[in-house]
């Protein structure tokens, strides 16, 4: 049944084509210039608000540490 499917989709050159295996996945798609640059802002401003966190921690635990100090 697949030959007769590969000769009338694609005629005689159809079984020039070697078909065994999986086939390849290839190179990822490239992502339209729109859409890479959205991605990129992105990141980036998830690594600032990463940062801007991260200093709040480190303030918030440096203002406890301060509070148990003065307590003693």
């Amino acid at each position: 049944k697949d030959w007769e499917r590969i000769y009338l989709m694609e005629g005689p050159e159809g079984f020039t084509v070697e078909r065994r295996g999986r086939g390849s996945k290839g190179r990822p798609k490239q992502l339209s210039k729109a859409v890479e640059e959205d991605l990129l802002a992105e990141v980036q401003r998830l690594r600032a608000e990463n940062e801007y966190l991260k200093n709040l921690q480190a303030l918030v635990l440096e203002d406890e540490r301060r509070q148990r100090r003065k307590r003693r």
